[in-house]
């Protein structure tokens, strides 16, 4: 059940943030996450500093583009190709394919890139082809090794949860939110559930289309 509680109304001051609130590292990891439905980002952002979280990075837009092939397609095998344009940096990343288990678990291969422009033409020659484009505004939180990211998006706010499970776990029942209510599903999925629901036309998860 969604918080009551009156809400913070604005993200926090930039000063307030961590002092790597811009660090972006290159690396090999497993991603586990969940998502949490919020009413609103006032809400969502009351409730994760309420639980004792801490601002890391400030809020941004993030553009982010899908890629894949025509010959052995990534998405047959449930996994993703991505670049994303995140403020001034550029970010790509491989995702694997999901684990089954309560939390969503995954391979994540992740580096920052000097030109993601030229990145996408690069991917281009080479017979990729961008499929879909998503859009959020995001914001992210601390709370010891466990990264909350509040994400502003065309289809309503999300909460993520990132880090070992048992910190999912504890600050999802700090935020009183069950296993019941997680979300498993990617952005991409969780947009065709909303093209669905409202009877969109749109093919991408943009604010001025979706």
């Amino acid at each position: 059940q969604q918080s009551q509680r009156e809400p913070i109304s604005a993200p926090p001051p930039r000063e307030s943030y961590a002092p790597d609130r811009f660090t972006r590292f290159s690396g090999t990891m497993t991603e586990r996450e969940v998502k949490l439905r919020y009413e609103s980002p006032a809400i969502a952002r009351h409730d994760v500093m309420k639980a004792g979280a801490i601002p890391l990075h400030p809020r941004r837009l993030q553009n982010d583009y899908l890629l894949d092939r025509e010959a052995t397609p990534l998405r047959v095998h449930n996994c993703a190709l991505r670049v994303r344009f995140d403020g001034g940096d550029s970010i790509l990343t491989f995702k694997g394919p999901p684990q089954p288990g309560r939390t969503k678990v995954r391979e994540e291969l992740e580096t920052s890139v000097a030109d993601g422009e030229l990145l996408l033409t690069l991917f281009q020659r080479l017979g990729y082809h961008v499929w879909f484009r998503y859009q959020k505004y995001r914001e992210e939180f601390r709370l010891g090794n466990l990264v909350i990211t509040l994400d502003e998006s065309p289809i309503g706010t999300f909460v993520e949860l990132e880090g070992a499970e048992s910190e999912i776990l504890d600050m999802a029942d700090a935020l009183g939110r069950p296993a019941s209510t997680f979300v498993l599903d990617s952005y991409f999925a969780l947009f065709l559930e909303h093209r669905k629901a409202t009877g969109s036309t749109a093919s991408h998860m943009l604010f001025e289309t979706s």
